[in-house]
């Protein structure tokens, strides 16, 4: 054989990758980034798939949902996504075998703004919260919700979970698709709506006041004056693709595997495995996307590009990976590329970033 073929197939989900279509034509000057216009230029297939306000979730958590088998369609189409199942596993929280498995919800301890006229959710990833604050939290909460006969559970300090069996048909979106969203059209809908907003209630008006809350004000940190609930499944749920993931929200971590959850430069870690497929999601442009801190958000990636696109590129064109799929986004679309070695061969088509403009 002329030549080591290390993985025949790799998915690369990306986050915010793609720029907003009212900065990209300038964020595409700024940008260096030879081999990603490569991938992007001298492909098998491209799709564009666009989402419109009305979604629950945010394009790469939709694909995502459906590429581990958790949702019908990767277009946000599919009633909500249900990650609740899978993430429980990843915690090491799945109810004992035979037991009455029920349907799970993601619970995150969060910060509401108060706007002029509505609320508005912060961005998750902004809350510095220790595992003492929210473990003390939780505790706090918990009896209203055992009260209601909705056994609350820690995972961290970040993610909890619920099991609501009457709450299964309840819509509701991901945290980071209602954050920085005016909440009255974001907020949990369908049977079981008016319990949990009464239940959210109850947990504010117990958090308002908490030493905790009174700590981090007297620190200038947010308070934790809510929590979100979201990504209703059954429990077990196992997804139907190998996972790996890197710089992504715990709740994301927890459906991997944990020794494919990868804390380094994960493009490089994967073409040295000899895995057969692999699907990695990084998502260290998440904050910075969402955020809108496009000087961050180019120097993440130029760092992809030097550690993650031009390792991709070699890979590829030295036939260590057969087939490559990236899945770029930004909050109201999805694009996908799909690579191989032979169309790396196409020198007819020069490489072009524009094709990350829509």
């Amino acid at each position: 054989m002329a030549y080591n073929r290390g993985m025949d197939h790799l998915t690369v989900v990306l986050p915010f990758a793609l720029p907003p279509p009212e900065l990209a034509s300038d964020l595409v000057r700024a940008m260096q980034a030879p081999a990603l216009a490569a991938l992007l230029t001298r492909t098998r297939h491209t799709r564009r798939v666009d989402f419109d306000n009305a979604t629950r979730l945010l394009p790469h958590e939709a694909w995502l949902a459906h590429a581990l088998g958790l949702a019908d369609a990767p277009d946000g189409t599919s009633p909500g996504a249900g990650f609740a199942g899978a993430a429980l596993r990843g915690f090491g929280l799945t109810p004992a075998e035979g037991a009455d498995q029920g349907c799970w919800f993601l619970v995150h301890p969060v910060h509401v703004q108060i706007a002029r006229n509505h609320l508005l959710l912060a961005d998750p990833r902004q809350l510095t919260l220790d595992d003492a604050e929210s473990r003390t939290l939780f505790e706090a909460a918990k009896p209203y919700f055992d009260e209601i006969g909705k056994p609350l559970h820690y995972g961290d300090a970040h993610t909890w979970f619920v099991r609501a069996d009457d709450w299964a048909g309840l819509r509701c979106a991901s945290p980071d698709a209602a954050s920085g969203q005016n909440l009255n059209a974001w907020m949990p809908e369908g049977t079981g709506a008016p319990a949990s907003r009464k239940l959210q209630n109850e947990v504010q008006m117990l958090w308002h006041e908490h030493p905790v809350n009174l700590a981090r004000q007297e620190r200038g940190q947010a308070p934790v004056n809510a929590f979100w609930l979201w990504g209703g499944a059954p429990a077990p749920s196992r997804p139907a693709a190998p996972l790996f993931a890197g710089q992504v929200p715990s709740w994301m971590a927890a459906l991997t595997e944990p020794g494919r959850r990868l804390d380094a430069d994960a493009c490089a870690t994967l073409l040295s495995r000899p895995d057969g497929r692999a699907l990695l999601v990084d998502g260290r442009l998440i904050g910075p996307g969402m955020g809108a801190d496009w000087s961050t958000w180019l120097l993440h990636m130029q760092h992809l590009e030097q550690h993650c696109f031009a390792p991709l590129l070699a890979a590829l064109k030295e036939g260590r990976l057969g087939q490559l799929e990236l899945v770029l986004s930004h909050r109201d679309a999805y694009a996908q590329f799909g690579g191989s070695r032979n169309a790396q061969r196409a020198f007819w088509r020069k490489p072009t970033l524009k094709k990350l403009a829509p």
